[in-house]
């Protein structure tokens, strides 16, 4: 080939700059367009978040986070690291956190998606060495210590006294992380979402110190996400318009067992029950009734009407997973009743049909309005409650049936 001129030259170099700019200028205007918080949002959907906080390449504490933009509202689910699931990736069933790999966290949400019944949009992950430099950054997270903590682990002293304090980051750490032998898992993990939730409060709280340029390029270099700062930033943003005090939290429960040597939670109706409240909550969320309604909770006492043992603590819990405020658990007066009934002492129609709803029943009574001659003698039950739920024989534990 003949050697090519030096206009020619000239000329294929200057195509060439003008190729890459123009794709450059592309590839940039796509990125801009294509943000997926902006797509989420402009979506009309709830925006689903995995949170993280890792201690040694471990997770310590898994949450959910769900946020419908449209209704600002939000709700967040606890995954239990000792979460019991026959996990596809290694065919057996085993802790959900077995497989948890901070470089590939794809594996541990797509397991909790399974789980959950929904797409997480974005993860976030906090190491406790970066909590320690956030927490500074917001200055200080305030908790509420209902007792005392004075633990020596090792070299390690874990000390905080009771009451209302503010955490700086070191104590921030340690209160998020630690784990007593003695203390109950119950308030562990209750301890635990507390902090989450105060944590969060505090972003929120601290959002317009945190846009700072400066500020915001040190902060959010201390969280690992699957999105770039600037829709990071923008997600933080977004969570400004939560209300924490409105947001609730909950645990995906399940019944102990022991698996392999391992104690394990095996969600309850093989995690069907789990996809079931997860769908009810997004209902909440999305739904736009006014909020003052939206906000009534009703009281429940369960009572068993039939010869199964442990059957009005089963439901109760059942129940609780789904929001509802069970205040009393007992026997009826008699183990043989037939026919499940709901008897509801509340003027709220649409609570108590919605509640109806969760376990399939279609046979709710009030007491004031009761047939001359009932079926049964409701009215010498002494009430605690807005709703009773009085179980028999037809419910399986977890619907009625033959209705």
């Amino acid at each position: 080939m003949k050697k090519l001129s030096k206009n020619q030259a000239s000329f294929f170099l200057l195509i060439s700059i003008i190729i890459i700019f123009v794709v450059g200028i592309a590839f940039a205007v796509y990125t801009l367009r294509s943000n997926p918080l902006e797509d989420a949002i402009s979506g009309n959907r709830t925006i689903n978040v995995l949170f993280v906080l890792e201690d040694e390449k471990k997770p310590v504490s898994t949450y959910v986070l769900m946020y419908y933009p449209a209704t600002k509202r939000a709700a967040v689910f606890d995954i239990p690291g000792e979460l019991g699931l026959l996990i596809s990736r290694i065919n057996r069933v085993d802790r959900i956190d077995s497989i948890y790999d901070a470089d590939k966290i794809g594996n541990f949400s797509n397991e909790i998606e399974k789980l959950l019944g929904i797409n997480i949009d974005f993860t976030i992950v906090i190491t406790k060495n970066n909590l320690v430099s956030i927490v500074d950054l917001l200055e200080g997270v305030e908790i509420f210590i209902p007792s005392p903590v004075s633990h020596r682990d090792g070299d390690e002293l874990i000390l905080f006294p009771s009451g209302i304090t503010v955490l700086d980051g070191d104590k921030a750490s340690v209160y998020a992380t630690y784990s007593l032998p003695f203390e109950d898992r119950e308030i562990e993990v209750f301890r635990r979402q507390r902090f989450f939730m105060s944590f969060f409060d505090r972003q929120i709280q601290m959002n317009e110190r945190l846009k700072n340029p400066d500020i915001a390029k040190l902060y959010h270099s201390f969280f690992k996400a699957n999105i770039n700062r600037r829709a990071l930033m923008m997600l933080f943003n977004e969570f400004v318009y939560i209300d924490t005090n409105r947001t609730s939290i909950q645990s995906v429960g399940g019944n102990l067992r022991e698996v392999s040597g391992q104690t394990l939670i095996i969600p309850h109706w093989d995690g069907n029950l789990v996809k079931e409240i997860v769908r009810q909550t997004l209902v909440t969320l999305t739904s736009d009734i006014e909020d003052h309604l939206r906000e009534q909770t009703l009281t429940v006492e369960v009572l068993n009407g039939t010869a199964v043992n442990g059957l009005a603590g089963r439901t109760a819990e059942m129940l609780r997973s789904f929001g509802y405020d069970v205040i009393s658990i007992g026997n009826a007066d008699q183990n043989n009743y037939e026919r499940t009934v709901i008897i509801h002492h509340s003027g709220n129609e649409n609570l108590v049909r919605s509640f109806a709803d969760v376990i399939r029943c279609t046979n709710i009574r009030r007491v004031s309005v009761f047939d001359e001659e009932p079926e049964e003698d409701f009215d010498s039950y002494e009430y605690k409650a807005d709703i009773t739920l009085l179980i028999g024989r037809n419910f399986n534990g977890r619907f009625v049936t033959g209705e």
